[in-house]
């Protein structure tokens, strides 16, 4: 059976460009996948990154969703050490409340930044861990149903609940979720090493719960997919350097190709895009349909979230257009 297919949007900032044009792709990708029959169009959330431009996951979905009709939007995700947990409630039951039916709070364990950062966002050194992180779940949970709340009552959240889902890229989420009973997400674009053990481990600690009465899996990976191989290879280069670039402490916008091909790469440098290339679905159309029969045959998921990082929007909007077309997707037409 067909399974859904989604987006995952980091609303990338390309170099040259501006945070302006990277949320007008975004509506405009949203727009884009809704017709092509995707399911979801989650925006993650990133600080004190130059290349990211989804800082704010509530607002940006408020903007998404007002623009579009059918397609479920949600955050993948908003990172709850950061934040109040009445404070996401309020955020994510208004936008349940304006768009019913349609929302997904997708809950993530890490703060997603440095720790400076981390403080600057809830200015306390408490917030840089996340060991009391089953107690914040719990608490936000609670403030949709009212019990437990502690006389406070999150307007307009009580009573509107989007559909949470637990994101991970370890085996801690994994546990977590399963515990919970509560739909899973997994990081495979960053963390394809943990992908399977995470999976397993969520499967076998899944309790049935009010929510699900059996396990549900998601993993996000990235894709690229072009005419050929070899340019979908070309248009995934820049997105590996800037990769790169994060993991040596320079994050920065998504470089140009230009840019990406006069990089002075080091031995060590190429061995590790090489790695990191390997855990994404870079291709032509037979390639990546290949691809990703062969990485849902292995994980056995129940949904695809796609992300994709090309310079040039237009490149990226077709990537969409052609996977969507790959795996059948009933609204899916390329030119």
């Amino acid at each position: 059976m067909p399974i859904p297919y989604s987006v995952l949007d980091l609303a990338p900032v390309a170099s040259g460009s501006s945070e302006t044009t990277a949320l007008r792709n975004s509506l405009d990708l949203a727009r884009a996948t809704e017709r092509l029959g995707y399911h979801r169009y989650w925006v993650a959330e990133h600080h004190n990154m130059p290349g990211i431009a989804s800082s704010a996951p509530a607002v940006l979905l408020a903007h998404i969703a007002m623009a579009t009709e059918r397609i479920r939007v949600g955050s993948g995700g908003v990172m709850l050490p950061n934040h109040a947990p009445l404070v996401v409630a309020e955020q994510f039951g208004m936008l349940e409340a304006l768009h019913p039916g349609r929302v997904d709070l997708g809950i993530g364990r890490a703060p997603g930044t440095d720790q400076v950062t981390a403080r600057a966002l809830r200015r306390t050194e408490g917030s840089l861990s996340a060991d009391d992180f089953p107690e914040q779940l719990i608490e936000l949970a609670n403030y949709f149903t009212g019990r437990d709340s502690n006389g406070v009552t999150a307007v307009p959240a009580l009573g509107n609940q989007p559909t949470i889902w637990l994101l991970g890229s370890s085996g801690y989420s994994a546990q977590a979720a399963g515990y919970l009973g509560l739909p899973f997400a997994f990081a495979h674009h960053f963390s394809s090493e943990n992908t399977l053990p995470a999976l397993e481990l969520y499967r076998e600690k899944f309790k049935p719960s009010a929510i699900l009465s059996q396990p549900y899996s998601m993993i996000a990976v990235n894709v690229v997919c072009a005419e050929d191989d070899e340019t979908a290879l070309r248009l995934a280069e820049p997105a590996a350097l800037q990769f790169l670039q994060l993991r040596k402490g320079s994050p920065g916008r998504l470089p140009s190709p230009e840019e990406t091909a006069a990089y002075p790469y080091s031995e060590l440098d190429r061995l590790f895009i090489e790695e990191r290339m390997s855990s994404q679905i870079v291709g032509g159309p037979e390639t990546v349909r290949r691809k990703i029969e062969d990485l849902l045959a292995k994980t056995e998921v129940h949904e695809l979230m796609i992300t994709t990082s090309v310079f040039e929007h237009a490149d990226r909007v077709r990537s969409y257009e052609r996977v969507a077309e790959i795996v059948g997707l009933a609204a899916a037409t390329v030119a």
